[in-house]
């Protein structure tokens, strides 16, 4: 039995789509492997002082160089900062965490957590680091990555955030108890990220075990914001799950917002979904018309298209690096150039920045070491090879070495107008920040494979490519191999063509009339009522489908993918 994959296809793409040399550091004469060394001096800094001073605790405190649990008591800086390990190379300390956190895990404890946190962080976490386990040398079980202890692990964490999408919209609760499930007393009121931040690690959930109600969930939340949008097309900060009433109705791209978007261009390339692409591009079109004002994105009324809230926050910096996701490199590298300059102005981007004023906001001034600007700038770099963009990465090193670290790991910047410290290291300073830095600084890293290099494995649906390349990162920086998706079971349309192509096959053996031929993708040997006969089955059964995607690297069909691959049995008469 051969399973064919679709990512097949994006080998091909990501070959074709090969990235100019271009002028690189070397046009100013930026180390990068100097620079690349220092930040791995930062990670094990921040790391090693974790273990030693917080472990188990969720997060450091390095300041007073103890620990506080902050998300749900998950040692989260452990689960954050797992593929990281391995991006960095230390496989070693990969295979040691993998067994602590199976030994020491448990989810089933009485606490109240946030369902976008957990997801985006635990589940997220810990499905990337499955997927990446055998690359890190762990003996992986029969049927990886079909299972596998991490991939429990992260399916029963799933599983205890499922009661939250209980609600008459099917938009989920923000908090639940992990015991207990939904509290009685707990608020409807959700932020917009909150509900639109699943189909990443719920569709790599369903495609890896199997079970539909991870996707299902995941996609009735998002299908359920895109039904009440506005008449403009915009949406809200915050909604009522219960009623599907918008109670912050400010429309932008930052905090409350961010990740929704995000997640409808990411989820499409990882699904190869048509749909979540209209959909972020028909939200892109209003977001242009009513929120872009000099390539900066203001805050507005969701009904109204007026401004509500002239601000730049830190949030937002995302956006470049998601529009270069999209093909849109240059509005892409404007919006980066404005937010550069206030990183400029601070060493470090404020939560919030008034625009007009050119500084920060009262009670808005800290920078808790966040990844947004740096994430957009590994994004842009791979897609330009810009030297602004390393220059970024170089004062980004400079600015945290300077104002933050401390003898027990690096402290959020409570004030970039003082460089006043707050005694806290969020876990996504080494699951983003550094790990977006490093690979900023390393071209050569096995994340940025072009699809020259896969591995095959077996699986119980047959022979599966892992390992090609086209990574896609969930909001907390973890990465995703598309591949595996197609790796557990069947597309249902592929599944008719293989029976097709084996009634065929038996067909032909039984007249002992067939010779070993190599396929061509438009299917060379077949007749003109093969090719009439296969065209109207195909018609009948994706009647509902385009032929074309707007997705740069549409899927295969099935014979094609197999000419790709290799050799089939064809009649020679």
């Amino acid at each position: 039995r051969v399973q064919v994959l679709r990512p097949l296809g994006l080998l091909l793409c990501l070959w074709a789509l090969r990235l100019p040399a271009g002028p690189g550091a070397a046009a100013r004469g930026l180390d990068i492997a100097s620079y690349r060394e220092r930040v791995r001096a930062m990670f094990y800094h921040a790391y090693e002082h974790y273990l030693e001073s917080a472990f188990p605790y969720d997060e450091l405190r390095p300041l007073t160089c103890d620990g506080q649990d902050t998300w749900g008591s998950f040692s989260l800086t452990l689960i954050d900062a797992l593929d990281t390990l391995l991006i960095l190379g230390n496989v070693s300390e990969f295979q040691r965490v993998v067994n602590v956190l199976q030994e020491g895990v448990d989810f089933d404890i009485d606490v109240n957590a946030s369902v976008f946190e957990t997801n985006i962080r635990v589940v997220g976490g810990l499905l990337s680091a499955h997927l990446l386990s055998r690359k890190a040398g762990v003996e992986v079980e029969a049927g990886w990555p079909c299972s596998g202890p991490l991939l429990r692990m992260a399916e029963e964490a799933a599983r205890k955030l499922l009661p939250a999408f209980q609600t008459p919209t099917g938009m989920p609760y923000g908090t639940v108890n992990l015991l207990h499930g939904v509290n009685p007393g707990e608020t409807p009121v959700t932020c917009t990220a909150g509900i639109g931040t699943f189909i990443v690690e719920f569709a790599t959930l369903s495609h890896l075990t199997g079970d539909p109600v991870f996707e299902d969930v995941a996609r009735k939340a998002l299908k359920a914001l895109w039904k009440n949008r506005s008449d403009i097309g915009l949406v809200g900060n915050h909604i009522d799950v219960i009623t599907a009433k918008w109670v912050a109705q400010d429309a932008g791209i930052g905090a409350g917002v961010d990740s929704y978007f995000e997640y409808l261009v990411k989820g499409a390339i990882l699904l190869q979904d048509k749909e979540l692409m209209s959909m972020f591009l028909e939200y892109n079109k209003a977001i242009k018309n009513y929120t872009k004002f000099d390539d900066w994105y203001l805050w507005v009324q969701m009904y109204k298209g007026t401004v509500s809230m002239p601000v730049f926050q830190s949030l937002e910096a995302y956006w470049p690096g998601l529009q270069s996701l999209i093909g849109d490199v240059d509005n892409a590298m404007r919006t980066f150039l404005n937010y550069y300059t206030v990183w400029k102005q601070f060493g470090g981007l404020p939560e919030f920045y008034n625009i007009p004023q050119g500084y920060t906001v009262d009670k808005r001034e800290g920078y808790p070491l966040r990844p947004e600007l740096i994430e957009s700038a590994m994004y842009l770099y791979r897609a330009t090879r810009d030297p602004t963009l390393l220059e970024l990465g170089r004062d980004a090193v400079e600015s945290i070495e300077k104002i933050s670290k401390v003898d027990c790991g690096f402290a959020t910047i409570k004030d970039l107008r003082d460089h006043r410290l707050d005694n806290r290291m969020e876990s996504f300073f080494l699951a983003e920040t550094i790990k977006y830095l490093y690979l900023l600084f390393d071209p050569d890293n096995f994340i940025h494979n072009d699809g020259s290099d896969f591995d095959v494995v077996i699986t119980p649906y047959g022979e599966c490519v892992l390992n090609a390349g086209g990574y896609i990162f969930n909001t907390e920086a973890h990465p995703i191999d598309p591949a595996a998706l197609h790796c557990c079971r069947k597309r249902k349309e592929e599944q008719w063509e293989v029976e097709d192509l084996m009634r065929e096959f038996y067909s032909l053996k039984k007249t002992k009339k067939f010779t070993l031929k190599r396929q061509s993708e438009h299917g060379e040997g077949e007749t003109a009522k093969d090719t009439e006969d296969a065209e109207k089955a195909g018609e009948k059964r994706n009647s509902k489908k385009s032929s074309h995607s707007l997705l740069s690297c549409p899927s295969q069909s099935f014979n094609s993918k197999l000419a790709v691959l290799g050799q089939v049995f064809l009649d020679n008469t």
